[in-house]
C-alpha cells in the first residue's frame, strides 16, 4: 500500500520516486496488465531505494511547510497544506485520512488549501499506489484505482499520507500497525497509526529537519 502497498520505485534521476520531472506531469496512467497487477497484490518488498524516496518525500515537505510557518513565528503546530483536486475520485477516502491523522498527532496538521506542500493523483500503475517527490520541493501522493478496490482504501490512503509525515514502510509488521501497508493482507481494515507511529510522527514535527537527519535510516527503528 504504498510507497507502497508496492511501488518498486525506478532509478533515482533528476527527479526522485519515478524520475519525473515536475509534480504536474508526474502522474502516470498507463493500465497495467493482469501479470503487473498480480505482482502489486502479491508482492510488497522494501529497498534502500524505497527508503530513500521516502525520506525525500518527507524532507521536501517538511522543508515546504516550515517556509510557511517562519513566516507565522510562534506556532507550536505546522501546518501542512495538499491539493486533492487531481484525485476526485478519493475526495471522501483523503478527507477521512486527513481527519485520522489530525485526530492521532498534534505537532503537526494537514489542511487542504492552495500553495499545496503536496498533492494527491489518481489513476492506473501497476506498481500500486505510492507517495514520491518530483526533486523539485515538492511531494504527491498517487492513488491506484485497482489496489484501492482490493485493499481498504482508507487505509491505503492513510498509509501513504504517512509518508508526508515521514514514517517508513514496514511490510513485515501486524495490521495494527498503519505503516504495514499491504503487508497482512487484504483482510486487514485498520486505518489508524499505532502509537509508536504516533509518537514518531509528533517527534520528528516537533524537532524539524536537524532531528531528523540525526535519526538516519527511519525504518531501522521499527
Amino acid at each position: 500500500m504504498n510507497h507502497s502497498m508496492r511501488r518498486t520505485l525506478l532509478a533515482a534521476t533528476a527527479a526522485l520516486g519515478l524520475g519525473l520531472a515536475t509534480a504536474a506531469t508526474a502522474v502516470p496512467a498507463t493500465a497495467a496488465t493482469p501479470a503487473q497487477q498480480e505482482t502489486v497484490r502479491s508482492s510488497y518488498i522494501g529497498s534502500p531505494q524505497e527508503e530513500a524516496n521516502n525520506k525525500a518525500f518527507f524532507a521536501a515537505v517538511m522543508k515546504s511547510a516550515q517556509a510557511k510557518q517562519a513566516k507565522s513565528p510562534g506556532l507550536q503546530t505546522v501546518t501542512v497544506t495538499y491539493d486533492a483536486s487531481q484525485a476526485p475520485r478519493f475526495a471522501n477516502q483523503i478527507a477521512q485520512s486527513t481527519q485520522i491523522w489530525n485526530s492521532s498527532v498534534r505537532n503537526v496538521r494537514l489542511q487542504q488549501g492552495s500553495n499545496a506542500d503536496f498533492r494527491y493523483y489518481e489513476g492506473n500503475d501497476s506498481r500500486g499506489s505510492y507517495a514520491s517527490t518530483d526533486g523539485h520541493g515538492r511531494g504527491y501522493i498517487f492513488l491506484d484505482y485497482r489496489q484501492n478496490q482490493q485493499y481498504d482504501s482508507v487505509r491505503v490512503t492513510a498509509h501513504e499520507t504517512g509518508h508526508v509525515l515521514g514514517l517508513p514502510d514496514h511490510y513485515s509488521g501486524p495490521c495494527s500497525e498503519l505503516m504495514s501497508g499491504g503487508g497482512p493482507g487484504t483482510s486487514c481494515t485498520n486505518r489508524y497509526p499505532n502509537a509508536n507511529e504516533r509518537s514518531r510522527v509528533d517527534s520528528l514535527w516537533q524537532n524539524g529537519l536537524s532531528a531528523f537527519a540525526k535519526q538516519g535510516a527511519l525504518a531501522k527503528a521499527y
